[in-house]
């Protein structure tokens, strides 16, 4: 069986296989460009195969960390899916189950190099952790046609807005750089309880990863979690975010605790895990409707359906971002409008905050 392996294209067979690296292979290790396209092969007997010289490449046996070429031949060995990992791709090829797994998003921005997609709250990014499809699996069943579909960054599940897919692997790349080196604008819209100052404005607390512990009593122990550090802490991450008051309004009679709400610019400079709930959270202006940095009874009180607009997501959306065009030099500037639920609750608590969210 001879085939050309493009980057959503699985190559689980019951046969020996020949197939051809294209150009979005270009530069890959060995390892980590068949554990992409050997979608429910285990990661073990990915790298057994390669050890055991059942993987050939143009014929001669290979190590993990080879690099591959367009146009290189590799030789694959029987494989076949865990039954768990076929009834997932029977899943996917039928629609059958509990998520729909062909979706295509709002686009904010496509050309031949990469697109941009306004997502929604509640969608995972990509499958893993108890989810099965995610945005980017979503996107390819959506669009079968598409050798190559990459994330090219993250939001977390709950938060909305300007997600961008590379389709193209020096896209990829380019875009990526242009992350780490802090070239892109990453500009996010957060509601936040109380009434933030006007003068803080920087927010540089180092930030640490951790896991909840197996004793937790809510059932998320085991989940990951992020805490402001001291800036002496050998752990902590450099953090930098920067934040603009938009609107903000007090909330009369109300308790000092909740005494208001702040729509607020929120500007990355550094890309932390959760980095904008807890620097928020930290200086006691938790996002309304944080399930995991916020204020849980407020949480639970606003998504109430007597409610006159009950709010059951969290108020963070990534709302502009511009980068420099991979291809043409360009600057490219993306912006995703505010979801119409945080649009309504907006208009609820904080009306006039309303028309400022939708400027640019």
């Amino acid at each position: 069986m001879k085939h050309i392996i493009g980057a959503n294209s699985n190559a689980v067979s019951a046969q020996v296989q020949s197939v051809t690296v294209d150009e979005h292979g270009e530069g890959q290790r060995l390892d980590n460009f068949l554990m992409r396209h050997l979608k429910g092969v285990p990661k073990t007997h990915v790298y057994r195969i390669i050890r055991s010289g059942e993987v050939r490449v143009n014929k001669a046996r290979a190590s993990a960390d080879t690099r591959l070429t367009s146009g290189d031949v590799l030789r694959l060995p029987p494989l076949r899916l865990s039954e768990r990992a076929q009834d997932k791709a029977q899943a996917m090829a039928t629609g059958i189950g509990s998520h729909a797994p062909a979706r295509d998003f709002t686009v904010l921005y496509e050309d031949e190099v990469f697109l941009a997609i306004n997502k929604p709250a509640g969608v995972a990014v990509h499958g893993g952790s108890g989810v099965s499809f995610g945005v980017i699996e979503q996107l390819r069943m959506a669009r079968p046609q598409a050798t190559f579909l990459e994330l090219v960054h993250r939001l977390d599940r709950e938060t909305s807005g300007v997600l961008l897919v590379a389709k193209k692997r020096s896209a990829l790349k380019n875009l990526q750089d242009q992350f780490r080196q802090r070239e892109t604008g990453k500009t996010y819209l957060a509601l936040v309880l109380g009434l933030w100052p006007a003068n803080k404005r920087v927010l540089d607390k180092p930030l640490h990863k951790y896991l909840l512990p197996a004793s937790a009593a809510d059932g998320s122990a085991g989940e990951r979690r992020v805490k402001v550090v001291a800036k002496d802490d050998p752990d902590g991450m450099p953090s930098l975010t920067l934040v603009k008051v938009r609107a903000s309004s007090p909330i009369a009679g109300s308790e000092p605790q909740a005494s208001g709400y702040t729509l607020l610019e929120v500007a990355l400079k550094t890309g932390r895990t959760h980095q904008i709930r807890v620097h928020l959270a930290s200086e006691g202006y938790p996002i309304v409707g944080d399930d995991k940095y916020g204020d849980f009874e407020r949480n639970k009180a606003l998504a109430r359906a007597d409610c006159a607009t009950p709010l059951k997501r969290m108020f963070l959306h990534a709302w502009r971002f511009a980068c420099t065009h991979p291809a043409s030099g360009e600057r490219v500037e993306l912006q995703a409008p505010l979801p119409e639920e945080l649009t309504r609750f907006l208009a609820q608590v904080l009306p006039q905050a309303v028309h400022t969210a939708a400027q640019s």
